[in-house]
């Protein structure tokens, strides 16, 4: 049994003993309950280590643009073309900004690839993008964007505000609600920052040139690999926002927290319509990017079909380093985890599930805080 530091409410015990059994390495979990933290756990590091969230990135920069629907900043229904002209050419002009956040635009790279600083830069990616031709018709299939949807939606962030996706997050979420998810690392915080580490033996990678080479940029010389993206000073300075994000355990079940619940009495950042629009499943079945089953909301994965103990309209994102991240507006959870060492293969780290299992079998012997018996 691993040795585990931290707290837990009372009747959220059996989470603590699961964390102990199946975390092989440095690891963080955290969890709240109706706005309340149920679950703050670590072992190997401190509770405000700091390691990449690699593409659960993807769910903060997404919670940006749902603030921005909600303010009648951004439709969904509108075309990208209307915010971001450039975007609509070579057969992109009709998608829609809602087809864009469901992995569905088609231009999951570019012919040519990223070099690695090329890559950590949003705005180069989403240049080049504009003028890449896709690689199936926009809006009839769906494959992960793996390395670039962050610098599309950010594009069209700024295009309509005139911001970056980065300085909103910063102003509006991690000020306001004292989350620990940095996009753009400040210096005084590298302290705090663990490098991360590679698995203990690496998957093949995918043809260079097929569908899946092109979407993980195997077809550059230059072009990362996906493990070692955190350690790239530049993808953290920059807050690259498809997996440049830099975070706690606390900072992505908070961030959650705060935009579904009330957190030290605090307004969430996000209304009950904007929160049921967000669990709506815009894109299900065969990935042709990974060639395997998976679900997308608008901009988020749609976590519930992973983990059948979610409600319906659960919604977040994981990233390639083990995190897991997620809001369960119905049964009021939200859920953070991250580690230090990618696990094998790169995704959600298998032992997610057992924590999940565990966080939701607790619920029913306990009672939200300030409730009656």
């Amino acid at each position: 049994m691993t040795e585990v530091q931290g707290t837990v409410r009372d009747g959220f015990e059996p989470v603590r003993d699961e964390f102990a059994a199946v975390a092989d390495g440095p690891a963080q979990l955290v969890a709240y309950w109706h706005g309340e933290r149920v679950v703050d756990l670590w072992t190997g590091l401190d509770a405000d280590s700091l390691l990449g969230a690699y593409s659960a990135t993807k769910g903060a920069a997404h919670l940006v643009v749902a603030l921005l629907v909600q303010e009648g900043v951004l439709d969904l229904e509108q075309r990208v073309r209307h915010y971001w002209p450039e975007f609509g050419s070579e057969g992109k002009h009709d998608l829609t900004l809602r087809e864009l956040l469901a992995h569905r635009s088609g231009v999951v790279g570019t012919d040519e690839g990223f070099s690695a600083a090329e890559l950590a830069d949003d705005r180069i990616v989403a240049e080049r993008l504009a003028r890449q031709r896709p690689y199936w018709r926009p809006g009839t299939q769906f494959g992960y964007h793996a390395l670039v949807m962050g610098a599309l939606s950010g594009e069209v962030v700024r295009r309509a505000t005139g911001q970056t996706v980065q300085r909103l997050f910063t102003e509006r979420i991690t000020d306001q609600y004292t989350v620990d998810f940095h996009f753009g690392l400040p210096a005084e915080l590298e302290s705090r920052f663990l490098t991360a580490q590679p698995a203990t033996r690496q998957a093949e990678p995918p043809t260079a040139n097929s569908l899946p080479g092109i979407a993980f940029d195997r077809h550059h010389p230059d072009g990362p690999e996906v493990w070692e993206l955190p350690n790239l000073a530049a993808v953290r300075q920059l807050g690259t926002a498809s997996f440049g994000g830099v975070a706690s355990a606390r900072g992505l079940a908070g961030m959650y927290a705060a935009a579904i619940s009330s957190v030290d009495g605090a307004t969430p950042l996000l209304k009950p319509e904007t929160i049921a629009g967000l669990g709506q499943i815009q894109s299900i079945g065969h990935d042709v990017v990974l060639r395997e089953h998976k679900a997308f909301t608008a901009g988020f994965h749609a976590t519930g079909e992973y983990y059948p103990e979610l409600g319906q309209g659960s919604f977040g994102h994981s990233g390639a380093g083990g995190q897991q991240a997620f809001a369960d507006p119905r049964n009021g959870i939200t859920y953070g985890y991250t580690r230090r060492q990618t696990p094998f293969p790169a995704a959600a780290a298998s032992e997610n599930a057992a924590l999940i299992s565990a966080l939701y079998s607790a619920l029913p012997g306990v009672r939200p805080a300030g409730s009656r018996a």
